[in-house]
């Protein structure tokens, strides 16, 4: 058999582990994770390198029925990761019963045109007993090429899935480099470890009116300077993240600087500034700005106006 390569996407409700599983799958983080719902928002490539096989990775914001304006655009990131695909994997949660969200999911899931795999996902959590009835019950609501259990928590089951999804590539050269690793850029991932130490470290309702965007990213020989503003929707959100005397802001700098001098292997200065956004997940000109590869486009844009 020749070396095989191709594009699995990964579906799923919010907090059914996806990012967690790509980042295991993966060997490396290229997609941030909190505990809260809804923390990814965009199309993220994660590339799995081996020596038979190159698989592309696909994860997607969590399958909902959107409310305003951000959420219209996640479900369209969805919806394009579902084009020109190999492999579809649903991920479920198998600790959680069986809901609308459940057969929202199963409706595109039957509506890909791809072969599907389902993912039956922190079975760590649960009696095994419990596994058998599910099973049975997305068996007869859709015919799944595989079904396997897993723990992307833990790891277990994960081989199996490369294997598996590997079985279902075409014979194929590498899309990617086999030292790369995502084909997100590196100022959009600054951006997203920012807003998943902002996440982490705020309560309630303002991990969901959180935005960031990377003002600058200049690299030197020993440096990178990067600087990027946090958006919340009302002033006591504002309050919340800058912290009394900065100090909750100056956190979320630390742990975010320490993480991206880790990826990235150089120094890094951080500098970050909060600003309020009245309802900017209703405003489409500032969602737009959320999808990096309108970032890049407008960079490009602004770098060609100034040359």
């Amino acid at each position: 058999m020749g070396f095989k390569s191709g594009f699995a996407a990964i579906l799923g409700r919010p907090n059914a582990g996806k990012s967690t599983l790509v980042n295991r799958l993966v060997g490396q983080k290229v997609a941030i994770v909190s505990p809260k719902p809804q923390t990814t928002r965009n199309r993220i490539q994660g590339i799995v390198n081996r020596d038979d096989a190159q698989i592309v990775l696909i994860d997607t914001p969590g399958i909902h029925k959107p409310e305003n304006e951000l959420g219209r655009q996640m479900m369209e990131e969805v919806r394009q990761a579902l084009e020109a695909l190999d492999v579809l994997l649903l991920i479920v949660d198998a600790s959680a019963g069986f809901g609308g969200g459940d057969r929202f999911a199963l409706e595109m899931v039957k509506n890909a045109k791809a072969p599907a795999i389902l993912l039956l996902n922190k079975v760590d959590a649960i009696a095994k007993e419990r596994l058998l009835p599910l099973i049975d019950r997305y068996s007869k609501e859709h015919e799944f090429v595989e079904i396997i259990p897993i723990s992307a928590l833990t790891g277990d089951g994960l081989e199996i899935v490369l294997d598996t999804v590997v079985n279902r590539l075409p014979e194929s050269p590498p899309y990617f480099p086999p030292e790369q690793y995502t084909d997100q850029p590196e100022r959009f991932l600054a951006g997203e470890i920012v807003r998943e130490k902002a996440i982490v470290a705020s309560r309630q309702e303002v991990p969901y009116a959180i935005a960031v965007l990377v003002d600058s990213f200049e690299e030197s020989a020993k440096l990178i300077r990067i600087r990027a503003t946090l958006y919340v929707e009302r002033d006591g959100q504002k309050g919340i993240l800058i912290g009394k005397g900065g100090a909750m802001l100056k956190k979320i700098g630390t742990e975010a600087r320490l993480e991206l001098e880790e990826l990235l292997g150089t120094k890094i200065f951080l500098g970050l500034h909060v600003k309020v956004q009245e309802d900017w997940r209703d405003r489409p000109a500032l969602v737009r700005q959320l999808d990096w590869h309108r970032q890049l486009e407008r960079i490009g844009e602004r770098e060609e106006s100034e040359s």
